[in-house]
């Protein structure tokens, strides 16, 4: 039987989680969680998180463990990932420990009911609190540390947590210094304070139960992205037509660029520059890009003759109508 690395992207669409025999061993992931034990057992710790595949980054309620997604455990799904997503959780080293560092930190309050602590409430607030489907983010508040993308540790109690822990876990953070002024050192302390507590024990938690993992999930890759996609898709910025024609406000003519022409000209441009401002998906920005597209041939819309201005226009425009869905309180919790 032909192996799935060699198949075609449309045919390994067709192909089940459960079906791709994947494992930890033997991948980056398997040294980088390595990397992860040994800042554990530096800091004195005996606890070690159980790690297992499924389809994203989660750590279940009660489980000292946590998911990674199936594609960061080869280079093929990696490229299919990027292919349908523009982009993806953990593509760098640096990224990947910084997501281990965060979701061990949700194992590790799990493995020691951390949660249960009134101390932890008064720090952190009550982790049984609903998550909500977004978040309105203070990208200015000093009472949080800065960790992951999307002021991430604003979104819930409990992330404020593994936040918090994972830039005290990380030995480059340098947090005493860095959070010298903030109010979020108080946490940082508090944390530092609690660890000592707990290095060189047992947690009381010690299930190895793995929830949704590769191996049990019987939907296909396509079925797989049709669901992502399809969430992302949700309170889609849009352009209204009088902001497209105060973008593009000239007059057709051979001389002015059609507009939808000149927005696929800077398509790349203008997703990385958006995504890096604000955050956001690339895939979100790219599907608001398609639509803008779209209405500029509807109504006919040219570029000025002036290129630059005409960018600046674009991107900026972009931008403000991301940080707009920001502060309207439409950061989707991703992780």
């Amino acid at each position: 039987m032909t192996s799935w690395t060699r198949r075609s992207d449309e045919h390994l669409l067709d192909t089940r989680l459960c079906d791709l025999g994947l494992t930890l061993a033997g991948t980056k992931l398997q040294k980088e969680i390595e990397s992860l034990y040994r800042e554990l057992e530096s800091r004195g710790f005996v606890f070690r998180p159980h790690t297992w595949l499924s389809d994203c980054w989660f750590c279940p309620d009660g489980v000292p463990g946590f998911a990674i997604p199936f594609y960061l455990a080869h280079p093929r799904l990696m490229r299919l990932e990027k292919a349908h997503m523009l982009e993806f959780d953990g593509n760098t080293a640096e990224s990947r420990m910084k997501l281990l560092r965060h979701e061990t930190a949700h194992a590790l309050a799990n493995a020691f009911r951390l949660h249960l602590k009134q101390s932890w409430r008064r720090r952190f607030g009550r982790a049984s609190k609903i998550y909500p489907e977004s978040y309105l983010p203070r990208p200015y508040s000093r009472n949080y540390v800065l960790h992951l993308d999307n002021w991430y540790a604003q979104s819930h109690p409990a992330e404020d947590w593994a936040e918090t822990f994972a830039v005290w876990l990380d030995p480059d953070s340098r947090w005493r210094e860095k959070y010298r002024d903030w109010p979020a050192l108080k946490k940082l302390n508090y944390v530092d304070g609690l660890m000592k507590e707990i290095v060189g024990h047992s947690p009381p938690v010690r299930t190895k139960k793995q929830i949704e993992s590769t191996t049990t999930l019987r939907i296909t890759l396509r079925e797989y992205y049709a669901e992502k996609q399809t969430r992302l898709q949700q309170d889609l910025p849009r352009f209204h037509e009088q902001q497209l024609r105060q973008i593009f406000p000239a007059a057709g003519g051979r001389k002015n660029e059609r507009a939808a022409h000149f927005i696929r000209r800077l398509r790349r441009e203008a997703i990385a520059t958006v995504a890096r401002w604000t955050s956001d998906s690339r895939y979100r920005i790219n599907l608001t890009i398609e639509d803008m597209i779209h209405h500029c041939e509807e109504m006919n819309l040219h570029a000025s003759r002036n290129r630059e201005e005409t960018k600046i226009a674009l991107i900026s425009s972009l931008v403000m109508l991301y940080m707009g869905s920001l502060r309207s309180g439409t950061s989707r919790l991703a992780i």
